[in-house]
């Protein structure tokens, strides 16, 4: 890493290199309590996410076009507490990128194809979950595993190509382009133009449809509740059917606040990213939208009986036991 120049004050990240950025001077103490901080954000994101992650791939009972997104948004998730938590988090407390040239320009590509994928994967659990509270009776034929794998695999090519495309564009590989930069330094250089369409894209786009959806869901659900409710006073009968459009309505819900959530985390960023705010608060906002990787599994731990239960079966590592894939998890029907 660096290491202090003679004069004990100015720290550089590349000492022996006159073009070297200038390093960010801390107390041992404030290093340690940073590294330890970001290195439990890091394990906890991977962590609960990597359960969710076998969970739905273990267990059989869970293999459903819903969890099948879900699964590809802990994949992104786990992605963030992988590799993006810990690289920014050396930059941001070092005040240096020590990855190089080429890394700068691929770790930008990471970032936008894990951010864009993930909100690709909400808006997809939106469309899901709108066919199938509001058009119940079409949602196996319109929504199979088939469709809905492809989908994700279809999305997550897209954004590859996309954010590829835009880095390339504005010349990350082109260190002729870096003359004015000190060595240390891992910008984001990407011209007004591109600024604009990769917010329409990829985040203003995708929002709209997703604030769409789930305003049409809730007025259906409650127009579903009404009618329950009303034909319950009458006949007993529709009990059955009510219990399954209820396990639509908990799991619309449970979805909804995951995105909720998410926008919560991402719309303050992307906002302030447009006007001049000091570097502590664009700093505050950007962590807030990582730290989001290790808050939807604990919306499932609360909302999804089905997580708990499989989460525990990982833990005790009864998984590995014969047949454990079969295990039947749901007491009631649930999502």
């Amino acid at each position: 890493m660096a290491y202090e120049t003679e004069d004990q004050e100015t720290q550089y990240c590349f000492p022996n290199i006159n073009s070297s950025c200038v390093k960010e001077k801390r107390s041992s103490h404030e290093y340690n309590i940073m590294y330890v901080f970001f290195s439990l954000l890091s394990a906890w994101t991977v962590f609960l996410n990597l359960l969710v992650i076998i969970s739905i791939s273990h267990f059989k009972k869970l293999h459903t076009p819903t969890n099948m997104i879900i699964l590809s948004l802990a994949v992104t998730d786990m992605f963030v507490g992988l590799i993006v938590i810990p690289v920014k988090a050396i930059k941001l407390i070092e005040r240096c990128w020590y990855f190089g040239d080429t890394f700068c320009g691929l770790f930008i590509i990471i970032i936008g194809v894990i951010f864009s994928a993930s909100l690709s994967n909400l808006v997809l659990i939106a469309v899901d979950r709108y066919v199938a509270v509001c058009h119940p009776l079409l949602y196996p034929q319109k929504i199979t595993m088939a469709k809905m794998l492809m989908s994700i695999c279809l999305s997550w090519l897209y954004y590859s190509a996309y954010n590829t495309a835009l880095i390339i564009n504005n010349g990350y590989f082109d260190t002729s382009n870096r003359t004015d930069m000190c060595n240390g330094e891992c910008p984001v250089m990407v011209s007004f133009s591109w600024i604009l369409t990769d917010l329409s894209m990829c985040f203003i786009f995708p929002c709209l449809i997703m604030i769409t959806l789930y305003s049409r869901i809730f007025f259906a659900v409650h127009q579903q509740v009404k009618v329950i409710n009303s034909l319950m006073k009458r006949d007993k009968c529709v009990m059955k059917g009510s219990v399954k459009r209820k396990s639509e309505r908990k799991a619309a819900l449970t979805l909804g606040i995951i995105v909720t959530i998410y926008l919560l985390c991402y719309i303050p960023y992307y906002i302030c990213s447009l006007v001049i705010i000091s570097s502590t608060a664009l700093n505050v906002l950007t962590w807030t939208m990582y730290a989001n990787s290790g808050l939807n599994p604990l919306v499932y731990a609360l909302f999804y009986p089905w997580f708990k239960k499989t989460a525990k079966l990982i833990l005790t590592l009864k998984i590995f036991q014969p047949a454990s894939s079969l295990v039947n998890i749901f007491t009631e029907n649930e999502l």
